[in-house]
């Protein structure tokens, strides 16, 4: 006869893994968007392309579910498509212009370490080193891939970057809290916030860009690409997986994103991994997979092997 702590590790992680497999695949879409960005699209507007993301894609999703919000939760999607989205890609995007990419990308990946603080603050749970922990273990690999040796640092940057950590992660936290209405499907709550994020946004790139750019063929490929896979899809699986996974588990995925963008600059840019990226990877992959075991089946399988 099985052990049942021992069971109980084995059910909770055989069950969980097929939803943590989905809700990957929005950070693994994410991940393209640099390679997209830089080879597809035209230059100078990040937040036009933020806002095609964004915003067609809501609408798609309102016009296929015909599910708008009820009561509170006009306000309560309002918020989380801003933070979410509205507010994650102007902040993105000035930290991608005023800091290398690795900066950037390893400051962004401080969302883990802030989402475990957030959720003893927010969803009142006990605190864990474990999380703590392994957050800092995948911010560290994350930077060993993303950053090169001659990194500059701009104060505004760095702030746009921790801004952009902090917005999702309080998204990320108060979306595990409110969780989905029942009348919304996962594609309605993720319409929602793509199109409260998009009208954010909206003003934001008419005021700092100007008229949209000229649109070539390379481009709508590149745009499709985003609002379709990088926005509607990807956000779908990533709110469903957010509102049926641990907090901790769902926002360590996102470290996936830096590490398939750099893996697609080296394929495709031919950009360098040597030996320090590598050891990233692997830092950063195991950060991944050790997020996925919630504190108390962890104490379970401990008291197992002793």
């Amino acid at each position: 006869m099985k052990n049942p702590a021992a069971q109980r590790v084995s059910g909770v992680t055989t069950g969980n893994l097929s939803r943590a497999a989905l809700t990957a695949s929005a950070p693994l879409a994410w991940g393209t968007t640099y390679v997209v960005t830089t080879e597809l699209l035209p230059l100078g507007h990040p937040l036009f392309a933020g806002l095609l993301r964004a915003l067609p894609a809501g609408l798609i999703a309102l016009a296929v579910t015909r599910t708008v919000p009820r009561g509170a939760w006009w306000g309560k999607a309002a918020t989380l498509g801003v933070l979410n989205i509205g507010l994650f890609f102007p902040l993105l995007f000035v930290a991608a212009e005023r800091l290398p990419g690795g900066v950037a990308a390893t400051l962004a990946a401080a969302q883990p370490l802030i989402v475990a603080i957030l959720a003893v603050l927010v969803l009142h749970e006990s605190p864990s080193a474990w999380r703590i922990g392994w957050g800092a273990v995948g911010l560290v690999g994350v930077g060993l891939v993303v950053i090169g040796p001659n990194a500059a640092l701009d104060a505004i940057g760095i702030v746009a970057g921790l801004g952009c950590a902090a917005t999702m992660a309080l998204g990320v936290t108060l979306t595990k809290r409110w969780g989905r209405p029942a009348e919304a499907s996962p594609t309605a709550f993720a319409g929602w916030q793509l199109t409260a994020g998009g009208l954010f946004l909206l003003p934001v790139t008419i005021l700092f860009e100007g008229a949209p750019p000229t649109i070539d063929p390379p481009a709508i490929l590149g745009y499709l690409w985003l609002g379709l896979f990088g926005g509607l899809l990807a956000y779908v699986l990533w709110f469903r997986g957010i509102t049926t996974l641990p907090v901790n588990s769902v926002s360590i995925l996102s470290l996936l994103s830096p590490l398939v963008a750099a893996v697609l600059g080296a394929v495709l840019l031919d950009q360098t991994l040597g030996p320090i990226q590598l050891l990233g990877f692997g830092l950063a992959l195991a950060a991944i997979v050790a997020g996925q075991l919630p504190a108390p089946m962890r104490a379970g399988l401990e008291r197992t092997i002793r």
